[in-house]
């Protein structure tokens, strides 16, 4: 099994027995996000760039992945992807070079997933 699809089983079956405890506050946070990441005044593709960027300052490599996986469905090619890591590097400074490693690896696994 691949990191792409190990991760999405594993997040998915995390999420539904977080779902399956039908605690009001989860359930009220995880549907923040979700609707946080719909078009609006900006377009879902910069949101999932904004996203990543913040989860790679951040240095959430489970962020990272769900975001990269997300830009990759938007249609972000590797110029893009590459900009939003730029822009997420001179953020956060050196410290996001490791999580950085990992995002490009996890990236080029999705394009050949």
């Amino acid at each position: 099994m691949n990191q792409v699809q190990e991760f999405n089983d594993y997040r998915s079956r995390m999420n539904e027995k977080i779902m399956a405890a039908d605690n009001k506050v989860i359930k009220r946070f995880f549907n923040l996000d979700t609707n946080a990441y719909q078009d609006g005044a900006l377009d879902v593709k910069t949101k999932e760039m904004l996203g990543l960027a913040c989860s790679m300052v951040l240095r959430c490599d489970d962020c990272i992945k769900y975001h990269l996986g997300k830009c990759k469905e938007c249609g972000l090619t590797d110029e893009e992807i590459y900009e939003v890591f730029a822009i997420a590097n001179i953020i956060g400074g050196s410290i996001v070079i490791p999580h950085f490693r990992r995002a490009v690896e996890y990236w080029e696994e999705l394009k050949t997933a």
